[in-house]
């Protein structure tokens, strides 16, 4: 099981449900000393990470930890505690990106708002006592659970806002592939087609369910570069040499190649790498310091 997919995918289809996945303080970064006495600054507190001067206390970090394992534990599936904890601090990090760049592109959630929200989901489930034991089944308290809630509403926000800027469609390969589990036989194939036989039977051949036809497949889709980088050097009509992944050696056909309606498989994984190849962006261009 990919958890990473999965936990990314839960991202992506953020909803009111999700509001427990986000949490954070806004507690100033405390000012230096100065020969002039200053008033007494606040004191920093035991944090797991702090991303541009926004803090993610170790508390919220434990909850929202306990909260993923228990998640994962009641769908039967199992994570080592160390690859658990990295991960939830991972989308936190990313949660407070995102929610710190919308608060850039202005835009704002009132108090009013907020409250709105509370109130909907005190309705959806079942009035504010059963909202109460929900926030305190999950490790909520009142200001625990407006100040995930806001930072919810925040990231979503943006990320809706990086995803909807991924057209729905662009310039694709009509992909088909030979593909053999080991190298002799690839090899055997690849010298059939330089003497001159047809790609379509061959790849018939090899997989006779599927007859190689892999669809319309755009930049980034495949799961291993060097595959994608191959199969995007290819004009139509052309195929490629060996290549090896670990699903085992391939021989790519560009069958056709233009612009072309994303499936909505494809849409996903494009809006996934869109949504990915911003997080890192901001990252590298963020100031974040981990707890030792």
């Amino acid at each position: 099981m990919n958890f990473k997919r999965i936990f990314l995918t839960v991202f992506l289809a953020l909803g009111v449900s999700a509001c427990a996945s986000f949490g954070t303080s806004n507690t100033p970064t405390p000012e230096l000393p100065t020969s002039t006495p200053e008033p007494p600054t606040a004191t920093p507190p035991p944090s797991a990470a702090i991303v541009n001067d926004e803090y993610i206390t170790i508390a919220e970090f434990e909850a929202e930890l306990a909260r993923f394992q228990t998640a994962i534990a009641m769908q039967g599936l199992s994570l080592p505690d160390e690859e658990a904890s990295q991960m939830v601090l991972e989308d936190l990090i990313a949660q407070v990106l995102l929610s710190q760049a919308a608060r850039e592109a202005n835009f704002n959630i009132t108090e009013s708002d907020l409250q709105s929200r509370i109130e909907a989901l005190a309705a959806e489930l079942g009035g504010a006592d059963a909202l109460s034991a929900w926030m305190s089944a999950r490790g909520y308290d009142e200001a625990s659970f407006r100040i995930a809630l806001k930072r919810s509403v925040e990231a979503a926000w943006m990320r809706d806002k990086i995803i909807a800027d991924v057209p729905t469609e662009m310039e694709q390969i009509q992909l088909r592939q030979i593909l053999t589990y080991n190298e002799a036989d690839a090899q055997s194939a690849l010298n059939e087609l330089n003497a001159g036989a047809d790609f379509d039977e061959l790849a018939a051949l090899y997989d006779p369910v599927t007859r190689g036809e892999l669809g319309w497949i755009p930049p980034g889709y495949l799961l291993d570069a060097n595959a994608d980088e191959a199969v995007f050097d290819l004009m139509a009509g052309e195929y490629s040499g060996i290549v090896a992944t670990e699903a085992g050696y391939h021989i790519f056909k560009a069958a056709d190649r233009k612009v072309h309606p994303l499936s909505p498989d494809a849409l996903l994984t494009m809006r996934e790498l869109a949504l990915k190849t911003w997080l890192a962006e901001r990252r590298a261009n963020s100031d974040i310091v981990l707890a030792p």
